[in-house]
């Protein structure tokens, strides 16, 4: 296990990595739940995706951990997955059938991007700046997912735009505004007793602080009526399901289809598009923004990322294992699968080599048996978790020049951006933008890696699009 995991050489213990597996595994495991309800309303059967679901995120947790030996999970992305049905099947016309086709695609396009070296061009090509605005962006995006998670916002029209019909009701073009909520709902109250409980074990440093409130805060959740056993399907109704959705790709009504009317021949590369870009630059943030600061990653990686060919560096290997998992879930049937931004839990437990990712994977095939009981962890006893971490990765902006407007323009909406629109990507994409029209005002843009310059322009593109296809 030593010589393998390499602990003393990652500054980690066995015990440590265990405890940040399961801290991991519990603040992203409402995946196992979500996901199939999500897809499920496309016409997918909810066992079926239920399993792909698991069997998705162990391949690719796996992969990550034996190959690249870095605590990071995979599991399908929440996002990409309402983009599957709410953008592609329902907007779009496209069976869910062809949709999976399309993601199936969207994984071997990122294989190959990544076994090109492309993949490691982009992140060589983002200022440091940048890089640290989104380290601490992805701080505010997984506390804002924490604070969201724990009901502390109430979302209420906002008075100075919305109109009130007669009958009380808000009318359609009205905006909705976040707010305190009033503490006076049990599971509000229980997310805040957890919060309060996390943050003590973790002044006091006490190990595994960080676990020990999500369990702590579960179990006082029974009482509360708060932790209760969810409902769900039994692992041998799922297992019947899955042939409803494996290897439906290679059907006829899966990849041939894609081809058989060319006039949504460009609609369908643009779809692939789309959930390409998205997919990538999701993975890119998590690692720059995770991996960077806490040393995952090192400088000397670094390095090695920029000269290697092949797979010499953790990143190299990293890159290729979040690349090979979309194209296994999409096979078993279910969305996009990529880097888990909430494995900064398990990395603010301490998780620093690959154990922290095979204890997930393990947990994930258990989870298959056991779903009412791994649903019972509910959202609110996560929530504590995700907010410390997003404290944590705060420090990032202290390394900006935030009195150089050229510099603190481009890290705001690189950083911001991410909670706003709720998206990884989309911050990035503005920090891309903002850093471009920086450089041409200053005329620096011999400064400009000619990558960012062509990644610039894929978002741009791809916002285009976008708004041409919904």
């Amino acid at each position: 296990m030593e010589k393998f995991f390499k602990l003393k050489e990652n500054g980690t213990t066995f015990s440590r990595e265990v405890i940040a597996g399961l801290t991991t595994f519990f603040a992203m495991a409402y995946i196992i739940i979500v996901n199939p309800n999500m897809l499920s309303q496309a016409g997918m059967e909810w066992g079926a995706v239920f399993l792909a679901t698991i069997i998705a995120s162990i391949a690719g947790t796996l992969v990550m951990g034996l190959f690249a030996n870095v605590p990071y999970a995979q599991a399908p992305g929440m996002g990409l997955n309402a983009f599957f049905v709410f953008t592609v099947c329902f907007g779009l016309n496209f069976t869910w059938q062809q949709a999976l086709s399309m993601v199936f695609l969207c994984g071997l396009i990122n294989i190959t991007i990544t076994v090109t070296r492309v993949r490691k061009h982009i992140i060589r090509s983002i200022p440091e700046s940048l890089q640290h605005a989104i380290g601490g962006g992805i701080g505010i995006f997984i506390g804002y997912i924490g604070i969201k998670n724990a009901g502390f916002l109430n979302f209420t029209a906002d008075p100075d735009t919305y109109t009130l019909l007669d009958s009380g009701t808000v009318i359609a073009n009205s905006s909705i505004v976040p707010g305190l909520v009033e503490f006076n709902d049990k599971a509000v109250i229980l997310a805040l007793i957890g919060l309060i409980i996390t943050v003590v074990l973790l002044i006091l440093k006490v190990r595994g602080a960080i676990f020990l409130g999500i369990i702590a805060t579960t179990l006082l959740g029974i009482p509360m009526g708060v932790t209760k056993i969810g409902d769900a399907i039994s692992f041998k109704d799922a297992l019947a399901d899955l042939p409803t959705t494996f290897g439906v790709i290679f059907t006829s009504e899966g990849l041939p289809s894609l081809f058989t009317d060319l006039s949504k021949l460009p609609l369908v590369l643009m779809t692939i598009f789309a959930f390409s870009l998205s997919d990538t630059f999701d993975t890119i943030g998590t690692f720059i923004g995770t991996g960077l600061k806490s040393g995952i990653f090192s400088a000397a990686d670094q390095k090695a990322l920029a000269e290697s060919r092949g797979f010499k560096s953790k990143m190299d290997r990293a890159l290729f294992a979040d690349s090979v998992a979309t194209s296994i879930g999409a096979i078993f049937g279910t969305s996009n699968t990529t880097t888990y931004v909430e494995s900064a839990a398990g990395i603010g437990a301490g998780g620093r080599t690959g154990l922290t990712s095979v204890v997930v994977a393990i947990l994930f095939a258990v989870s298959a048996f056991f779903a009412p009981l791994v649903s019972t962890i509910p959202a609110v006893a996560t929530a504590p978790a995700l907010i410390i971490v997003g404290v944590m990765m705060l420090s990032a902006f202290a390394e900006i020049k935030w009195d150089e407007l050229d510099v603190a323009i481009p890290a705001f909406f690189a950083g911001i951006f991410m909670a706003f629109c709720y998206s990884i990507s989309y911050g990035i994409a503005a920090g891309f933008i903002f850093y471009c029209i920086v450089k041409i005002c200053k005329r620096e843009i011999k400064d400009i890696h000619p990558v960012l310059w062509v990644s610039t322009l894929l978002f741009i593109a791809n916002f285009v699009i976008l708004a041409l296809i919904k």
